[in-house]
């Protein structure tokens, strides 16, 4: 099936899906607060630590596993949305999972990263440190719980679910993953612009693969592991994860330009590797047209 059948299924009329995606955002962060915020605050757990779990890397035994459970709110939030409004299924969203898809996606974005973190290494050797501990097993641990569930929970709403109504509205694969990219872009302009510019390259990408492969696991696989990367393996000083814990630690703002130029090409390759055929999908044809919207 192409990711325009998955589209397809259920109701699809346009205002469905504002309407559902305000409700599992209200749906998602109401139960986080009703489920966990304010049972630790009536235990006497200060607000202010509350909120330095959501923003200290540098704690990740809670940041990050209170980030997952965040973001796994919002995710259960939009699937109940979907399944109510929409009467869309889980796997109408994620379209055709295959974990091959997600190991192909996860090993050549380490190889990617692998390469880029060398090159930045013979360049700018003084830029990096060892900051190796006694902290970075168990950070690997909560970085793994925590990212999983964020990585996926941002694959299924925005290379999942809005691809598929932006696919459903233009009909046209690539406009579609250009306004699903940008999007997806917007919501990472507070971690700096050239986040805000790779986040930006890196949706649109994907947002191409899911279309042309009929499934998020490719690109579920490659953030996962982009993420990992970036909170364990090589942590950034110009990052959101700075302060993590992680192997080493990186701080080489003359590269900026560079790491970007780099990394857009990269998700090129990205792109004609993972829009191959054999991934667990297929080209939507170029006269495919949606009949949903109605």
């Amino acid at each position: 099936m192409t990711f325009l059948d998955y589209a397809a299924r259920g109701r699809t009329a346009w205002w469905r899906y504002p309407a559902a995606s305000v409700l599992g955002l209200v749906a998602g962060y109401v139960g986080f607060i009703a489920l966990v915020f304010v049972p630790l605050t009536l235990a006497g757990v200060p607000t202010r630590i509350l909120t330095d779990a959501l923003t200290r890397p540098d704690h990740p035994l809670v940041f990050f596993p209170a980030n997952g459970l965040v973001f796994g709110a919002v995710l259960l939030g939009f699937i109940g949305a979907a399944r109510l409004i929409q009467a869309k299924r889980f796997t109408d969203i994620i379209g055709h999972w295959s974990w091959r898809s997600v190991a192909r996606g996860a090993g050549l974005w380490l190889g990617v990263l692998v390469a880029g973190t060398l090159i930045d290494y013979a360049i700018s050797p003084s830029g990096f440190r060892i900051i190796a501990s006694g902290a970075t097993g168990p950070l690997a641990v909560a970085a793994l719980f925590g990212l999983s569930i964020q990585t996926f929970a941002e694959e299924f709403i925005f290379r999942g679910y809005l691809t598929q109504s932006l696919l459903l509205a233009t009909r046209r694969p690539v406009v579609a993953a250009l306004l699903s990219g940008a999007l997806f872009g917007a919501l990472h302009i507070p971690n700096g612009t050239p986040q805000a510019l790779q986040a930006t390259a890196f949706g649109v990408v994907t947002a191409l693969i899911a279309i042309r492969t009929g499934s998020i696991a490719f690109a579920y696989g490659l953030h996962l592991v982009n993420n990992l990367f970036g909170a364990v393996v090589v942590v950034s000083a110009d990052d959101v994860f700075k302060g993590a814990p992680g192997l080493l630690a990186q701080h080489t703002p003359r590269l900026i330009g560079w790491d970007v130029a780099f990394g857009v090409a990269a998700l090129l390759l990205a792109l004609w590797f993972g829009a191959r055929p054999g991934l667990g999908g297929q080209a939507v044809p170029s006269d495919d047209r949606a009949s949903a919207f109605d």
